[in-house]
């Protein structure tokens, strides 16, 4: 059985300064160092985080906060401004994409520009570009339902987000409204991630995809794979892959999320190795 592996599988470049940002300073003094909220959506990286002392809050009021870590995802000014009402000291982690997408939304609406964001709402990092936008931006995630949009539109759009879905919903936005000015904010690793993704999905017969069931980026690799794969699986580490899978497969792609360690996706392959041995 031929295994094929993602040449950009795991950490993309803001989630691993996230997590050296993090781990080194564990290594320094963990007393009183929290993140807010998880730093990545990896249960396995969260949990290796609390090992080291680190744990999440989304409560900023505890008192044996000393440290807090902004998370990859960013949050709204309006937590930064609680952090520094409670005098903590502020270690931002949030990544450079999302920083630079922040300041976009901020620049739309000081512009006086509906701000639209391209996302999904729930997701932390358009939490937090809402806020960047003055608290009253709409989101879309799909062309075909987008909210009410005023004469002069200004789009952003979430770092992981699919290329597919933006230009989607631009075509739409622009056929409809006067005035639109766009950014495109989608992360330059997430783009060559996903067009890896579905050019290899394509040529095998089964895929893996590893990473955090919770992951916004992961769950996009899962579709995008369906879309043209026949088999396609999604797990978090090694011990949801099973045997039966395989049964006459012979070429099997595997690829992770941005917030996948190698070590997971690595024991992923080495499972999948032994089975096809035993086979």
């Amino acid at each position: 059985m031929k295994i094929n592996i993602a040449k950009k599988a795991g950490f993309c470049f803001g989630v691993k300064r996230a997590i050296d940002i993090t781990f080194n300073l564990a290594k320094e003094d963990n007393k009183g160092l929290y993140t807010y909220g998880p730093l990545i959506h990896n249960p396995q990286v969260v949990e290796e985080l609390k090992s080291k002392g680190v744990k999440a809050v989304d409560d900023l009021t505890s008192p044996d906060i000393r440290t807090i870590i902004i998370r990859t995802h960013g949050v709204s000014p309006e937590v930064y401004a609680e952090t520094s009402k409670m005098g903590y000291n502020v270690i931002d982690a949030t990544c450079p994409f999302v920083k630079k997408a922040q300041n976009f939304a901020q620049i739309l609406n000081d512009e006086g520009y509906q701000v639209l964001i391209i996302g999904d709402k729930e997701h932390p990092e358009v939490q937090g570009l809402i806020g960047f936008a003055g608290g009253h931006a709409v989101v879309a995630d799909n062309a075909d339902h987008l909210p009410a949009l005023k004469n002069k539109v200004g789009i952003i759009v979430q770092t992981t987000q699919p290329f597919d879905t933006f230009r989607k919903i631009v075509l739409q936005v622009i056929s409809t409204v006067r005035e639109v000015k766009i950014y495109n904010t989608i992360c330059d690793f997430t783009a060559q991630r996903v067009k890896e993704t579905r050019e290899l999905a394509k040529k095998v017969e089964l895929m893996i995809i590893v990473g955090g069931k919770n992951s916004s980026n992961t769950n996009q690799l899962v579709k995008l794979s369906e879309d043209v794969c026949a088999k396609v699986y999604h797990v978090e580490t090694a011990e949801e892959i099973r045997e039966e899978w395989f049964q006459g497969i012979e070429n099997v792609g595997i690829t992770g999320g941005a917030s996948t360690p190698q070590w997971i996706i690595d024991d992923a392959v080495k499972k999948i190795r032994e089975i096809s041995v035993r086979r």
